[in-house]
């Protein structure tokens, strides 16, 4: 009989920072063997981050990479925990090519113990490993302590045959697998019904360690979680946030004892931590402290200074109204009411004066005097981001820049967009359990997230309000005309955010949207709309993926797309 007592060490890493990743490390490992654990598991590349892209073909990384790795596992034995078997992922060299590995390596007893490369290398979505790495080609057994351990990384479990169905037949007592696995909404179901089956086929318990944090535009949810041969959910630890999770393996039972199981997230709250997560750490890994953003008075202006506050905290947010001849009351006032909720700076800046001083010189009329009044806000933003070394932050949701329906240079500027992948009627969703959390109980800042493992409530919100529900409720307009609505140039959103989401997120075409009973008017300008757009989205900031087909990494199509079937 062996017990062996596991430590999931789902941490946030910073691609290329190799000395603070393996610090990181060092210090997790102290921590997993004050706790009696003899064998600690951290997630995918995790001294060099992931996903390191074009880094790996660098052959001055890869070698410091490699030492880092030889380093930790002498100052591991320095510190007295030479007896303690910890997993790290890392890249590796084929020395006859000179081509990288995603490698998982074991440092134990003040040395790089053992390693296993990757077998299959995603090629798909926002993955691209198949271009940078070499697949391995052997499955590994590790005897730890008496203990049979097999090993495999992220997409070897995702993948029929390969590594897992080799170990299949080699009698372990638990399957190890360390995963980069990117947040969308609804994945953490799919992964937990993949790694039962998986366990089923080696029968035997799988842990599953996933990284946590965002790393550009990709966020990683943790979750990380232990699952018996029969399919029983042992551990898990909560989603977002930084932790460190026992478990404990008994060879001799033939099903194993449940450790901590942290609850599932409300869907809504899911996938509003999502974006904030990436906010953060966007702005923690560039360098940033504080954002700007212009404040309409509409709904996505006021969510993603919500979510901006509950990054960094309202007094890091700077929000700039900039109102015009056409700008009502209504909305100058819930853009006030809203930076007062969150505690962020406020300034007016009216831009009529610097419309009529364009107009006298250039006297625009139609959509271009109405995309120089978004163009004279977009220069403003940038003023306040060059002038404050703030990180502007663009407003514009899924729906709109799925149609095309926002002004390039203008509103579109900024170097982050928080909501990019949230339709509109998913804004008007997040923005309404926004509310309804601070009328809970969780104030600016208090969400559970990377940095705040302890639960700090934040800062309460007055009435409990977050968002003025003035903003929720009226029609939603850009103010560039008078008496203008969003609904005079697109189709309802009830209606339109479900044709996206069958036309981008389904990949329907024509003939499917008709046969899904959409009407033809509708599908044609939908189509028209989105396939012409696509010159501006390339364009656009990069934002949090939180669906399970986002606009940048994973849909591309040609900028000259003239197919409509």
């Amino acid at each position: 009989m062996t017990q062996i007592r596991f430590a999931l060490a789902q941490i946030d890493t910073c691609v290329g920072a190799l000395d603070a990743n393996a610090a990181k490390v060092l210090d997790y490992s102290r921590r997993a063997a004050a706790d009696g654990a003899q064998v600690v598991v951290f997630p995918e590349m995790t001294l060099t981050g992931y996903p390191i892209e074009d880094l790996a073909l660098r052959r001055t990384f890869r070698q410091a990479a490699w030492d880092k790795a030889n380093g930790l596992a002498e100052s591991l034995r320095k510190e007295g925990l030479r007896d303690l078997y910890v997993v790290v992922g890392t890249v590796g060299t084929d020395h006859e090519t000179s081509k990288p590995y995603n490698r998982l390596v074991v440092l134990h007893d003040g040395v790089v113990w053992a390693g296993y490369d990757k077998h299959f290398l995603p090629n798909y979505g926002v993955f691209d490993e198949f271009r940078i790495f070499k697949a391995g080609e052997r499955s590994v057994v590790l005897d730890v302590d008496g203990a049979r351990l097999g090993v495999a990384i992220c997409e070897d479990i995702w993948q029929d045959g390969g590594p897992v169905a080799e170990l299949a037949g080699r009698d372990i007592d638990a399957l190890v697998t360390i995963n980069g696995s990117p947040y969308e909404e609804g994945k953490t179901d799919v992964r937990l019904e993949l790694a039962k089956r998986r366990a089923a086929e080696v029968e035997a318990p799988l842990i599953y360690v996933n990284q946590v944090g965002g790393q550009d535009d990709l966020v990683f949810d943790g979750g990380s979680f232990v699952v018996d041969s029969d399919g029983t959910l042992l551990e898990r630890a909560p989603m977002f946030m930084e932790d460190l999770a026992f478990w404990t393996l008994d060879t001799a039972k033939v099903h194993q004892a449940k450790s901590t199981i942290a609850p599932k997230l409300d869907p809504d709250e899911e996938v509003y931590t999502a974006c904030v997560l990436g906010l953060k750490d966007y702005m923690a890994k560039n360098g940033f402290h504080g954002v700007t953003l212009g404040l309409s008075g509409g709904i996505d202006s006021a969510l993603v200074a919500a979510m901006a506050a509950d990054a960094v905290g309202g007094d890091n947010v700077h929000g700039i109204s900039m109102p015009s001849m056409y700008s009502s009351d209504g909305s100058k006032d819930d853009a006030a009411d809203l930076a007062s909720n969150i505690g962020a700076h406020y300034d007016v800046q009216p831009i009529e004066p610097l419309f009529h001083a364009f107009q006298g010189q250039l006297d625009l009329d139609g959509v271009a005097a109405e995309n120089l009044q978004a163009r004279i806000r977009g220069v403003i933003v940038m003023a306040y981001s060059n002038s404050k070394g703030l990180l502007a932050v663009a407003t514009g949701n899924k729906s709109e820049l799925a149609c095309g329906y926002s002004t390039i240079y203008g509103d579109a500027v900024g170097g982050y967009a928080p909501i990019k992948d949230l339709l509109k009627t998913r804004v008007w969703e997040l923005s309404r359990w926004r509310n309804k959390a601070a009328a809970a109980g969780v104030g600016i800042g208090g969400l559970k997230i990377v940095g705040n493992e302890e639960g700090d409530p934040g800062t309460p919100l007055e009435n409990g309000v977050m968002i003025p529900v003035a903003s929720i409720e009226k029609a939603p307009s850009a103010e560039l005309r008078p008496g203008q609505k969003d609904s005079d140039s697109l189709p309802e959103y009830a209606l339109l955010d479900q044709v996206l989401a069958a036309y981008i997120e389904h990949a329907h075409g024509r003939a499917d949207l008709l046969a899904d009973g959409f009407d033809e008017k509708t599908v044609d300008t939908v189509m028209r709309l989105v396939d012409r757009a696509e010159w501006k989205r390339r364009q656009y900031p990069l934002g949090p993926k939180v669906t399970a087909l986002a606009f940048g990494r994973d849909r591309r199509l040609p900028i000259t797309n003239a197919f409509r079937e």
